[in-house]
């Protein structure tokens, strides 16, 4: 069988080799872009705009003031002297959290008295709104346990703490969001990349007039996909080594996981997006046709249905049943246990079983279309 195959599979590295366009999709842009849209989505949010109204003007809020500006979450931009200072900077974009004191703060907190805070944020952007408000409640909170120590130091007694929370983060102790995207990044580029390149494979084989040819020698319909397909593959996994190296140089992406099933993954996981695009290039007629087809039906599904941005578990039950057209949604549990958990196949064979499906189902049935179309 690879006696009769190898003449396909040297012809297509040929055409892969001539084609500067398709080596530069199989190699340069998965590891261009990870190194693009890793840097740009990005989720964490640090050296918030500030703005600050203190109408106390006293050493509790001047202190207050210092809690917010020791730390990389707060960038202290504007001192407000009014109110409509406030709206305006928040309108305008030139702050994105404000923290107003009231008169008397001070004096409240000595007295022993509840004082209170208003902060103000700018909630266009929920997922930053709700990232700041977090950290400005941990500030707050550190800044009440402070004042509550110091108050039982001065009275002769100590603080005491029914429960003693020492939270300790698995997997991503920084939360850096980072370490959770880039991996997804890798199946999201893989995929556009894969489907991409094959889908037009045997458009290109009819616009030429050369696919009659091949099909009148001894080879047969599934000899013809398979020789077709194996060049991509290796390319492809050449192409996920530089994203992996990417990934490690600059975002510090560290396997901790067996690089053996991690390779099984991403080879089935090709596999996959392989046979969706040899199944486009059989459903297509012309090149544009193809590359459209081939964008909507591999970009959209793993961007969105994926889990690669957002949580499938928080998605409408309907879209959570339609995400099981997408190969990637089952490869990104299996690339993040592996590189991010240093799982075995133990917690993820199954998803491996449903991505040989997916490949076995998509080349299966483009054998089975080139064959009847040829006929």
């Amino acid at each position: 069988m690879f006696r009769r195959i190898r003449p396909i599979l040297t012809k297509e590295f040929r055409q892969i080799r001539r084609d500067k366009r398709s080596l530069g999709v199989l190699l340069v842009l998965p590891a261009f872009l990870i190194f693009l849209i890793g840097y740009a989505l990005n989720f964490d949010v640090k050296h918030a705009p500030l703005a600050v109204f203190d109408q106390d003007k006293k050493q509790a809020s001047r202190e207050l003031i210092q809690a917010f500006i020791n730390n990389e979450y707060f960038s202290y931009r504007h001192t407000v002297g009014q109110d409509r200072e406030i709206a305006t900077l928040l309108g305008e974009g030139k702050a994105l959290i404000a923290i107003v004191i009231p008169p008397g703060f001070s004096r409240e907190l000595l007295a022993g008295r509840d004082a209170s805070v208003q902060v103000l944020v700018d909630g266009s952007n929920a997922n930053t709104a709700t990232a700041v408000l977090g950290y400005t409640s941990a500030v707050l909170q550190s800044f009440s346990s402070k004042l509550t120590m110091r108050t039982m130091q001065r009275v002769g007694r100590e603080l005491y703490l029914p429960l003693d929370f020492r939270p300790k983060v698995w997997y991503n102790p920084e939360l850096v969001s980072a370490k959770f995207l880039v991996p997804g990044l890798i199946g999201f580029i893989l995929m556009i990349s894969g489907v991409v390149s094959t889908s037009l494979s045997v458009v290109k084989e009819n616009e030429r007039g050369t696919m009659e040819q091949i099909m009148v020698s001894p080879l047969s319909t599934r000899q013809v996909i398979i020789g077709k397909t194996i060049p991509y593959l290796i390319i492809g996994l050449l192409g996920s080594v530089l994203v992996l190296l990417v990934g490690f140089f600059l975002f510090d992406i560290v396997i901790r996981g067996n690089l053996f099933w991690l390779y099984v993954g991403i080879g089935l996981f090709l596999l996959a997006a392989l046979g969706q695009g040899v199944l486009i290039s059989t459903i297509a007629q012309t090149q544009q046709v193809a590359f459209i087809l081939s964008v909507f039906s591999s970009l959209l599904p793993t961007f969105l249905l994926s889990g690669f941005v957002f949580p499938i578990r928080s998605m409408p039950i309907i879209l959570q049943i339609l995400s099981n057209v997408a190969p990637a949604k089952f490869f990104l549990i299996v690339v993040r246990s592996v590189i991010l958990k240093g799982a075995g196949p133990g917690a993820f064979w199954d998803q491996l079983v449903f991505l040989a499906i997916f490949a076995l189902l998509t080349l299966g049935i483009s054998i089975l279309r080139l064959r009847k179309r040829i006929e």
